[in-house]
């Protein structure tokens, strides 16, 4: 089987980000030119994905609007000649490929959000995608790895990297049985247990492709960590029946989810920007 759908759960309330995401939804916060969503959209279109799915609130109208056509914008480029701005805005969303959008009526955690595209997934492998989660894979990008992980061994797949001992509460922390590969068969899933009683210093980053069994698994799944529905707690009910792969992929993840984390990716973006790469490095060195 193939994976042609991904998931996106966009219905946070972006609450670290305050006042800015009052009214704006942190998914469209821009990193240099581009929305946060979008780098997580074209990651996906490159690595196959043709349906995207968007688990939002009414807060989020903004991202369906950033997706569909806009033909006031367009109309008013092509008068005044602006034809690679135009382009630009046509390929937001490239053809062959649609969105799809329902709502998560409450904030009930990770596990209720990919729970809310059950109906629209139906009974295929998908992927799911966190927006917070930026990441840099060079000419593979993370997503990409993970299709071809997948592709060999038909069974899920999450992506993790080396965290600090002191980090471990702040993520989903996996045991791969000692194993140095970089894919290699997850044992257990914990989520964010104090560094004391973490498995491994590997920790789960926003990137998944999972078996539809999940959903199944995710209705069975009382509130956990935080008093929400969490999608590690399900993954570990997934390990008893199906193999699950940890990937620690090749690239650069920066947690947008922090304000340095952002900080950080929007300064890693802009120097290499083929449009501001030169004066920006200036800029900065002019900072420093």
């Amino acid at each position: 089987m193939k994976v042609t759908k991904a998931v996106f759960p966009v219905a946070g309330l972006g609450t670290r980000f305050l006042p800015a995401t009052k009214a704006n939804p942190k998914e469209m916060m821009p990193v240099v030119d581009k929305p946060l969503i979008q780098y997580a959209v074209e990651e996906a279109v490159a690595a196959g994905i043709t349906e995207l799915i968007f688990v939002t609130s009414s807060s989020k109208r903004a991202i369906e609007d950033h997706f569909d056509s806009n033909f006031e914008l367009e109309s008013s480029l092509i008068k005044r000649g602006k034809h690679e701005l135009l382009e630009i805005v046509r390929g937001i969303l490239p053809e062959g490929v649609s969105c799809a959008y329902i709502r998560q009526k409450s904030p009930q955690g990770l596990g209720h959000a990919v729970l809310c595209a059950k109906q629209l997934v139906t009974n295929e492998p998908f992927a799911v995608l966190l927006a917070d989660d930026l990441i840099d894979g060079g000419d593979r990008s993370c997503l990409q790895q993970m299709v071809e992980v997948f592709n060999h061994s038909q069974s899920s797949v999450i992506a993790v990297e080396k965290i600090a001992t002191s980090e471990t509460k702040k993520y989903g922390v996996v045991d791969v049985g000692g194993s140095h590969e970089r894919i290699a068969n997850i044992q257990a899933i914990v989520e964010k247990p104090h560094p004391d009683k973490a498995p491994s210093n590997l920790g789960v980053v926003g990137r998944y492709i999972l078996t539809p069994r999940i959903f199944g698994l995710l209705e069975q799944t009382t509130q956990g960590s935080g008093g929400e529905i969490q999608l590690t707690d399900a993954i570990a009910k997934l390990l008893k029946e199906q193999h699950v792969q940890a990937l620690q992929f090749l690239g650069k993840r920066y947690d947008c989810g922090s304000k340095l984390g952002y900080l950080e990716a929007t300064i890693a973006y802009a120097l290499k920007h083929p449009e501001l790469a030169v004066e920006f490095k200036e800029c900065l060195q002019g900072f420093i």
